[in-house]
């Protein structure tokens, strides 16, 4: 009677399996190479999503691939389990962040176990345990002893009602991505660190990460934003001070004719005049609540405000009406732009609409420039006018020459500018890492002494969703004693952005059972730097680029030797559905527990894996998921029909197949190479799984006849299980061992080609006469140049051609085309 496949049963008995036997579980070792695999961690929302089981399948191929390749695996799975959706749940379900956290990691740890995911589960861990932040609040100790942590009054985006600072990417049209409240700058002081002590090595290194997607790359090159200029000081006028900004344009100089400040800018008000003051801070106010992103938009409308004070143009002494400009930020240069309209676009739209003069100082190959019949603003390279003795040059080469003048009379000096700003950290919410200060009267910002950490997040709180961060209200908390003098003595009540935890998890990882200190160093130099990192392009920027930032801190503190974490970034593509990402707003989400209930999660793995490459986007489709499902049963069916036929079988004795017998070995191990080239070099499992399909497709209508068949029947049969193992583990597991194999699939090498079976038998060889082609001669594998030579000259289609000619040579290329050169 046949046996049906039955995915549920089989799935839980080899889960189960792996956990008994701790198969994924893995320790330093020397006799084999290490392979250090992660996907990014996951917030723990309460469930997993399709793109979780795509995301973590592509990583379980590589790592269960990597294993049977004879690879010391490191595979681990933790929590990003810090961050404000826990303390919104605390809110609305009146609980504490902490037992919405902890239920949702244990229910979607559940989950991905059901997937059958390879991961030594002894290396598990959540940011919000005490035993994972205590060492961070080490590393924060370490770093403001080194003066890379520091605290400084600055502008955030400040919700009023939530009471908390908002990165931009919280901030939706103007409104608090949590309760829709309008957003505002507000200058608090706030912790950050000092990532622009790196921003050179950052940049650098971007260049020696060959492993890493293009696109990604630029993306860090971008936001570091690199910049050669120079600084120039634009006097005040009847003033005593100036008015310093920074450009890459101090080509067009002399063509500035007004001054733009951020609102922001700290002299924005001490430069306003009485008689401006009202209508000054009134675009203050109202550019505060002006989403940042917007207002460097090409298509954000221009808007500015007069402040009544004028600079002084160092090279010409033309007065400059100083102005604030909504498209000017503080977060580049020093939040002041000289503005030469004629030569900068936003600058000729803010100009035209405040009637500001234009003058043309660069002006195109062979053409001139009016100013009051200009259009927009030309900024390509051209020659100087207007100028002075600058005239006549080529403007790149002025860019030079007016640094070098600007220099000689001390009212500029060449610089280099980052666009990367310093990391804020603080956050003024509970859920999160304490920072380890106190503030004192007498001693001012005193750090925790380290023998007194961890500074422990307080479980005996009070969440209503008003009055800002629980901590600032808890006396218990606040009040405290001054490390150095014993006076009474306030805490910090901020707690660390949340990216700080998920900027160091992975070196973690590497000793997370380490009591001594941070990081186990010969632990963590063995397995760093991670092999293979998988994750989503969206974390391009902030994630990466403080991954990086953190690595190189801790390198230089002394605790790893590594300089980057990640050697190869693989960025997955998206799961779409009906056009569009999944997400419940759009209602086009699909369960992972239903998909997995009805056809197993050897069969929702498969699909993921088949739709598409990883690193693109994945189309949603029911009848692919059902496909998948088919060709499982297609496996079970094929390996449990023949079973009978192929028990007891020998060893293939190749010299004594039959042709027929010859060709099916050919196209095993054909296979064999091309899947081992498509997961090995590649990622491509999508044409990976094709291959094998193929190759059932050829061995369902065989029959055997012979001891020899039934051998190399079962040699394709153990093939087809094993190529697909890293894919769909728990069926080939079964079926493995259903075929008499005792050994598990993950302690069982994968298989290698045999170079010899896959020659073809017989080659179609391209003969020619001077070049042009006159036949082609179907020849044995393996033939002698000299056999093929032969062959060519005594072919009848070819002797019309050199019959009373002189034959000067004969060519033979890869033993696949002859010419035979006559004259």
């Amino acid at each position: 009677m046949e046996q049906k496949y039955q995915p549920k049963e089989i799935e839980k008995k080899w889960q189960q399996h792996w956990e008994n036997e701790k198969t994924f579980k893995v320790s330093e070792e020397t006799e084999k190479p290490k392979y250090y695999l992660l996907e990014m961690f996951p917030y723990p929302s309460g469930r997993i999503h399709m793109g979780h089981v795509r995301n973590y399948s592509i990583g379980d191929v590589i790592g269960r691939f990597k294993r049977m390749r004879g690879f010391n695996v490191l595979h681990p799975m933790g929590w990003d389990a810090f961050g404000m959706p826990a303390e919104n749940a605390a809110i609305q379900n009146k609980s504490h962040p902490a037992t919405w956290t902890y239920q949702n990691i244990e229910y979607m740890r559940c989950q991905l176990k059901k997937m059958g995911l390879s991961y030594d589960w002894d290396r598990e861990l959540a940011t919000c345990d005490l035993e994972y932040y205590r060492w961070e609040q080490k590393i924060f100790l370490e770093m403001f002893a080194k003066g890379l942590a520091y605290k400084k009054r600055s502008f955030v985006n400040w919700c009023p009602k939530c009471e908390t600072v908002l990165a931009n990417e919280q901030v939706e049209d103007g409104g608090c991505w949590r309760c829709d409240s309008e957003v505002s700058l507000k200058e608090l002081d706030q912790w950050f660190f000092r990532i622009t002590d790196y921003a050179e090595e950052l940049l650098q290194n971007t260049f020696n990460l060959p492993g890493w997607p293009e696109r990604v790359l630029v993306m860090q090159r971008n936001w570091i934003g690199k910049s050669f200029g120079c600084e120039i000081d634009f006097p005040v006028e009847n003033g005593a001070d100036s008015i310093r900004v920074f450009t890459t344009r101090q080509d067009t100089l002399f063509g500035a004719t007004f001054m733009s400040l951020a609102p922001e800018h700290p002299r924005a008000m001490d430069l306003t005049t009485p008689d401006r003051k009202e209508s000054v801070s009134a675009f203050i106010d109202k550019i505060r609540k002006t989403d940042r992103i917007k207002r460097t938009a090409e298509d954000f409308e221009k808007e500015g405000v007069f402040t009544g004070s004028y600079c002084i143009n160092p090279v010409t002494k033309a007065k400059m009406p100083v102005f604030l400009a909504n498209f000017v930020l503080m977060d580049y240069g020093t939040g002041a732009v000289m503005a030469v309209p004629t030569h900068d676009q936003r600058d000729f739209e803010f100009a035209k609409k405040y009637d500001l003069p234009l003058k043309v100082v660069i002006q195109p190959p062979g053409e001139t420039l009016d100013p009051l019949t200009m259009s927009q603003a030309y900024t390509e390279p051209g020659i100087m006018a207007n100028s002075g003795s600058f005239d006549g040059m080529k403007s790149d080469d002025a860019k030079e020459a007016i640094a070098d003048f600007l220099h000689s009379k001390g009212a500029g000096t060449k610089t280099i500018n980052f666009r990367l700003r310093d990391w804020g950290i603080s956050r003024q919410r509970y859920w999160g890492n304490p920072i380890p200060v106190i503030y004192c009267d007498e001693c001012g910002v005193v750090p925790v002494p380290e023998e007194e950490l961890p500074v422990v997040l307080p479980k005996d709180v009070l969440f209503t969703g008003e009055g800002g961060s629980p901590l600032a209200q808890m006396e218990s908390f606040v009040n405290c004693s001054c490390p150095s003098c014993g006076k009474p003595a306030r805490r910090e009540t901020d707690t660390m952005d949340t990216f700080v935890q998920s900027s160091w998890y992975f070196l973690r990882y590497c000793c997370p059972d380490y009591q001594e200190d941070i990081l186990d160093r010969d632990r963590v130099d063995y397995w760093m730097s991670v092999d293979q990192y998988i994750g989503g392009i969206e974390h391009a920027v902030l994630h990466l680029l403080y991954a990086r930032f953190f690595t190189k801190v801790l390198r230089d503190l002394g605790h790893i030797t590594a300089g980057e974490p990640f050697t190869n970034l693989l960025t997955q593509g998206m799961v779409i559905k009906d056009g569009a990402k999944m997400s419940k707003s759009k209602g086009n989400v699909v369960d992972p527990d239903g998909l997995i209930d009805k056809y197993g999660s050897d069969t929702a793995r498969l699909f993921s894996l088949f739709a598409a490459p990883p690193e693109k986007d994945l189309d949603w489709n029911d009848q692919g998921v059902e496909g998948s499902f088919r060709f499982l049963n297609r496996i079970w069916k094929l390996v449990n029909d023949r079973l009978d036929e192929i028990s007891g079988a020998a060893q293939v004795n190749v010299a004594a197949l039959c042709p027929d017998e010859r060709n099916l070995r050919r196209a095993v191990h054909k296979t064999i190479r091309k899947v081992t080239e498509d997961v090995e070099e590649r990622f491509h499992f999508n044409t990976a799984i094709a291959s094998v399909m193929e190759l059932l497709n050829t061995l369902q209508p065989i029959k055997l006849c012979t001891p020899q068949s039934s051998a190399v029947m079962r040699e394709a049969l153990q093939s087809v299980i094993l190529l697909m193992a890293p894919f769909v583990p728990h069926i080939s597991e079964e079926l493995w061992q259903r075929m008499g194999n005792t050994v598990s699939l993950s302690q069982t090498d994968w298989p290698k080609y045999d170079p010899e079976a896959v020659v073809d038998e017989e080659l179609l060889v391209v003969v020619q006469v001077n070049g042009k082609l006159r036949s082609k001669v179907a020849v044995a594998a393996g033939i002698s140049e000299k056999e093929l030579e032969a062959l060519a000259l005594a072919d009848e289609r070819v002797a019309p051609f050199i019959e009373g000619k002189v034959i000067r040579k004969v060519i033979c290329v890869q033993g696949k085309l002859v010419n035979i050169v006559v004259g």
